[in-house]
């Protein structure tokens, strides 16, 4: 059995392009930057939960995952024993696949994090992505019953997201992700698929909203993509009532949120 994190967004920060068909239309007037702000914390989230995830494939149970997805320096400041304690530093500046990461990552193992019961905790140290600075604390917990199908619940806790134009954007929540394919593999990472069964965060702007996004239908996310292929999240706001939607299951970049009738298609 092995573990990957699940990528709910794609690997690159992007803000949505709402295409409105009239001017007049209300949402073109609402401040719909939270619903953005989630999907660039979303994106950071997972890329910290697959950084770990790697260092507990490689480190921990010493397996090869082919390529490494990182330029950062690794290093732990722990024993034999756990709970093992590593530090990712992506220094002044590390870019990977077209995100810029510097600052420090530190994340704790109580256990492999394919055993039951098993715990890892991310905690930032000085931390931006793109230019974003992130805190907060995310743990990753293995919750499988059944080892026909790997299971783990991600929470964020705490979490601040401060965009390189200032704007601050407070964000917590939990989900829960199985492995719904490649657990007959496990040295062979390109055949998983991961599904997002349900969970909800709240993404608040500082002097200003706040957005309660809600797993509506599962979403589904291949390792062999970049992008969730499939499934859809309900959007809940004072202002904001609508969809977003992954598509039908394509790897592609393209999604759309969807809000009193009218379609505003977006780019990951």
């Amino acid at each position: 059995m092995k573990n990957r994190s699940f990528l709910l967004s794609a690997l690159v920060i992007t803000l949505f392009s709402f295409v409105s068909c009239t001017k007049e239309d209300s949402l073109a007037a609402t401040d719909n930057s939270p619903i953005v702000a989630s999907v660039s914390i979303d994106l950071v989230n997972e890329l910290d939960v697959k950084m770990g995830t790697e260092i507990s494939f490689e480190k921990l149970t010493a397996k090869q995952i082919g390529k490494t997805t990182t330029c950062a320096v690794i290093t732990t400041e722990s024993g034999s024993n756990f709970p093992k304690i590593y530090t990712v530093d992506f220094g002044d500046g590390c870019t990977t696949n077209g995100i810029t990461r510097k600052g420090k990552l530190k994340i704790t193992f109580s256990n492999i994090i394919t055993e039951t019961g098993s715990t890892m905790l991310i905690e930032r140290e000085n931390y931006y992505v793109n230019g974003n600075k992130v805190e907060g604390k995310i743990e990753y917990k293995n919750t499988t019953v059944s080892s026909n199908t790997p299971q783990w619940t991600r929470t964020v806790t705490n979490g601040i997201f401060t965009d390189s134009k200032g704007e601050v954007y407070f964000n917590s929540g939990t989900h829960t992700v199985k492995q719904t394919a490649g657990v007959s593999t496990p040295l062979v990472l390109q055949d998983n698929t991961y599904e997002m069964i349900d969970g909800n965060h709240t993404v608040s702007k500082q002097n200003g909203g706040q957005i309660t996004l809600t797993i509506l239908e599962t979403l589904v996310k291949n390792y062999s993509c970049d992008y969730v292929s499939k499934g859809k999240i309900k959007v809940e706001s004072t202002l904001l009532s609508g969809t977003i939607d992954y598509g039908n299951g394509d790897c592609d970049k393209d999604a759309t949120y969807t809000q009193n009738g009218i379609i505003f298609p977006f780019t990951m």
